[in-house]
């Protein structure tokens, strides 16, 4: 395909270029203060993947921990889709109303980039109301240079916090309990969380993300 793209000395120079930005000399809080965690069975976790593939070539779970990858030219979730190729998984804790908050630990292995590995689903005259996008080792809000929320992801594991307050049109995300952002939502009325890999502009040949210790709380 015309957009996988593989400048690994590209990516190891903005890597070291931009670790010293997207740090926040904020206090680390706990996020979930005052939520209450909701129970997550497994058949909550639902895995979109490359359609003619079978889970286990792009999802593993072992020890705890969610792996998924994707390479850019693999097929969409579904024949005739015109999204990118994904494996990642759908959150089945949907909510419409009040203030919710999703918590996981994250690793994005150096290398991976030009690609989502967290959302906010559901939105007005769009999908989402958040997108958290991984470029060069940078974690940032969609594509935009202005709001990096980590400047050097890689190869670590890290504490995402997001919290979705709909009734106030707001979400705040948290890096190992530091805030890095707040930003205004898309509207729409039911939402839910989505985590992995799910290819955006000029990806990597290769994306993988893992997660683990995923939970979703709620103010009661």
């Amino acid at each position: 395909m015309a957009d996988c793209f593989l400048p690994w000395l590209l990516l190891e120079f903005i890597v070291l270029a931009s670790s010293c930005c997207g740090r926040s000399s904020a206090a680390a809080t706990d996020p979930t203060l005052g939520f209450t965690a909701i129970e997550l069975t497994e058949d909550r976790f639902k895995l979109h993947k490359p359609y003619d593939l079978p889970p286990e070539q792009r999802y593993e779970f072992r020890d705890g921990v969610r792996r998924m990858w994707v390479f850019c030219d693999d097929k969409p979730f579904s024949p005739g889709s015109p999204t990118k190729p994904r494996s990642e998984i759908l959150l089945n804790a949907t909510y419409t109303a009040g203030v919710w908050q999703f918590e996981g630990y994250g690793f994005v292995p150096a290398g991976t980039s030009g690609v989502s590995v967290m959302q906010v689903f559901g939105a007005s005259g769009r999908n989402t109301t958040l997108m958290l996008h991984v470029y060069g080792g940078r974690l940032m809000y969609y594509h935009d240079e202005a709001r990096v929320v980590d400047g050097d992801i890689y190869d670590r594991w890290f504490r995402l916090n997001v919290v979705h307050d709909v009734d106030a049109g707001m979400l705040t995300v948290f890096i190992d309990g530091e805030e890095r952002l707040a930003v205004a939502g898309h509207g729409g009325y039911r939402h839910y969380y989505k985590f992995g890999v799910y290819t955006q502009t000029d990806p990597s040949h290769y994306m993988e993300s893992r997660w683990r210790d995923v939970k979703v709380y709620t103010k009661i």
